[in-house]
């Protein structure tokens, strides 16, 4: 049976359990207020197809990614389908996709109800963007402040801040800094500055505190942080680590701890940020994406990712078996969990 419906049908058990046992005594809960928009910055987990529009290697607007997309079009998006960013907008009820800030045939009101300004390769760490040639996080912030002046211009300062005020502002990066950055490309650079990886976690911070505090100040009230996955378990970092001969395809457990050591001092610093004005949110994707590689196969790629993930790559014929789309990148039904 497919792994991904045994664990499917293991919540509607458990739901169907605590239903039973709790419904005669507990209230509904009221169902929250829809967001005015939904903002998103970050790498290629919530890129909507931004580095269309720019020079960089780090594209996905060619088959095979898209395959299980709307008309089986590829966006530019890192996945076969949708990305997690594009079922949290339809589930909250904002729209159905969330689209790329620099599409240029954007509407009013698609800009409205908010968009992507994330960017495949991008980190919390400037270089990171950079070795990729994608848009920073610094970038893709002064992007919105645009966005800002053209909303202003077309509905006026009130209404724009309204939006902004009552809006979700979700930002998902750092897994770059370590699998592109810190124990990639840019090891001889970065490791020389930052010699332990303690010490280039607290760089990461200082930039994560910066951009929230940005994003304060232009009025945003709803911020959800994601944490950093289990990197150790991403097929490219499996595949490329040195031991992998000898030990067969398993996780890479110090990398995974690099992330698990990251995340516990991300989810403490929001918790000391938040204001009485503003929600910080931590959103972890390390355990539900762990669960889902012990429940489930994990393997769908070696390597491939961007460029090297084109129509010549063995691509499985259903995805929705799998964890991961290429080396890197989560399947829609992955996301969809």
């Amino acid at each position: 049976m497919d792994s991904f419906l045994v664990l499917h049908k293991l919540i509607l058990l458990l739901v169907i359990f605590l239903t039973c046992n709790y419904v005669q005594s507990q209230t509904p809960l009221a169902k929250p207020n829809k967001p005015s928009a939904i903002f998103v910055f970050g790498d290629s987990t919530v890129d909507a197809g931004n580095n269309n529009f720019i020079k960089t290697p780090m594209k996905s607007n060619f088959p095979p990614y898209g395959r299980d997309f709307i008309n089986h079009i590829p966006t530019g998006r890192f996945t076969n389908g949708r990305l997690v960013s594009d079922f949290i907008a339809s589930y909250t009820g904002v729209k159905d996709i969330m689209p790329a800030y620099l599409d240029p045939t954007l509407r009013i009101e698609d800009l409205m109800t908010g968009v992507s300004f994330a960017s495949a390769g991008s980190g919390f760490d400037p270089v990171t963007a950079t070795l990729s040639s994608a848009i920073s996080l610094e970038q893709q912030m002064e992007y919105f402040k645009e966005y800002k002046s053209k909303m202003e211009m077309f509905i006026g300062n009130e209404k724009t801040l309204d939006i902004i005020k009552n809006a979700v502002f979700m930002l998902s990066a750092g897994t770059n800094d370590f699998i592109v950055n810190y124990f990639g490309l840019g090891e001889p650079i970065t490791q020389f500055m930052y010699p332990n990886v303690t010490s280039y976690h607290m760089l990461l911070f200082q930039n994560v505190e910066q951009l929230i505090k940005k994003l304060m100040n232009e009025g945003a009230r709803k911020i959800a942080m994601v944490g950093l996955p289990p990197i150790g378990c991403l097929p490219e970092v499996i595949t490329l680590n040195k031991d992998v001969a000898i030990n067969g395809r398993k996780c890479v457990e110090p990398m995974s701890y690099v992330a698990t050591e990251y995340n516990r001092i991300l989810e403490s610093k929001l918790k000391a940020m938040q204001t009485s004005e503003t929600k910080l949110y931590y959103a972890d994707i390390y355990k539900p994406i762990l669960d889902l590689i012990q429940f489930g196969k994990t393997k769908l790629g070696y390597i491939e990712a961007a460029v090297l993930c084109n129509m010549n790559s063995a691509v499985c014929d259903d995805a929705s078996k799998y964890v991961f789309w290429d080396s890197v990148h989560p399947t829609e039904k992955a996301y969809y969990y």
